[in-house]
């Protein structure tokens, strides 16, 4: 602001009357919802900036621009700000981003969103899937103690693709044939019992991709439980480690400390909070799933759209 519009903007608040003077303290002590994004994809860069592009940390200030501050790095002589290198680079209407946000918190469907932010269903789309980028790829990277792996299986879907040669089905719609089959895609499901939980959506539920996934996450020292499946027993026979495995047909649900009573709850959950969706393209699983882990992680703190949209952008 130059200095003829501040002493201008002083004069009349010299002007103003008492209550006049109240309510422009209110408006001030409130911040805007633009004020409130803008006040999270600044904290981004808050300790250390680096730049995007080579990932220096030679970065001086340069100024601003649309409400956020540039930054110059002297090892490439790039600028950029605090949204540069995020999903959410690039996308308008800042000032919608915390009732999107809240949006996701509920479990919108993409028409009631479009609704809600008065824009159109296609942004509303493209918006959740850019919000989803970070939380996808936000899993526990290692397993301790107790872990309770198991699979759980989603109709194939082609929603919102066109297929030639494919009938359309009912949204959601039911399998051809009883029973798992290839018109199904697995989800395998690993939860250690302090809450940490991974997943992965496999091409098909065999040894060698379930062994692949399982590998990197499971401590040397850990004790995994299953059902009685004789492919996890292989696995896990492959992977050394110590398996406990629960023979279900026989009705045994618990053995002492070994069940696997809390990935079966985590899947119900999902399956159920997933049911508003009426089915979701396959090729977006894997966005539904990180977006209901994040719901899951935020539930021992405050689920608010400003942590939402911290996670959204890697904060």
């Amino acid at each position: 602001m130059r200095v003829q519009d501040t002493s201008r903007l002083e004069d009349m608040v010299q002007r103003l009357t008492a209550q006049q003077r109240q309510e422009l303290r209110r408006l001030l002590d409130t911040p805007s919802a633009l004020m409130q994004v803008e006040q999270i994809v600044e904290s981004r860069l808050d300790a250390k900036p680096t730049c995007p592009h080579c990932k220096g940390s030679r970065v001086v200030r340069n100024g601003h621009a649309d409400g956020l501050q540039r930054y110059k790095c002297r090892s490439c002589n790039k600028t950029f700000n605090a949204l540069s290198g995020t999903p959410l680079a690039r996308l308008r209407q800042r000032a919608k981003w915390l009732d999107h946000a809240e949006a996701l918190r509920e479990g919108l469907v993409i028409r009631q969103v479009a609704e809600r932010l008065d824009v159109a269903p296609s942004t509303a789309f493209r918006w959740r899937h850019r919000f989803l980028l970070v939380p996808q790829e936000l899993k526990a990277r290692l397993l301790k103690g107790i872990v309770e792996v198991d699979e759980t299986y989603q109709l194939h879907s082609f929603k919102g693709q066109s297929v030639i040669g494919r009938r359309s089905r009912r949204r959601g719609g039911k399998a051809s044939t009883r029973g798992m089959s290839r018109e199904h895609v697995p989800v395998l499901v690993a939860r250690d019992r302090a809450g940490a939980t991974t997943d992965f959506v496999l091409e098909v539920a065999n040894i060698d991709q379930v062994s692949a996934a399982l590998s990197p996450v499971l401590a040397l020292d850990c004790v995994v439980c299953t059902d009685g499946s004789p492919m996890m027993a292989s696995v896990l026979r492959l992977l050394d480690v110590e398996h406990h495995a629960l023979n279900l047909n026989r009705g045994e649900r618990v053995r002492g400390p070994w069940h696997i009573q809390n990935v079966n709850a985590y899947h119900s959950r999902f399956k159920a909070w997933l049911r508003r969706f009426h089915g979701v393209a396959s090729s977006h699983l894997c966005s539904y799933l990180g977006w209901f882990r994040a719901l899951e992680r935020l539930k021992g703190a405050p689920a608010t759209p400003a942590a939402i949209l911290a996670q959204a952008l890697g904060v």
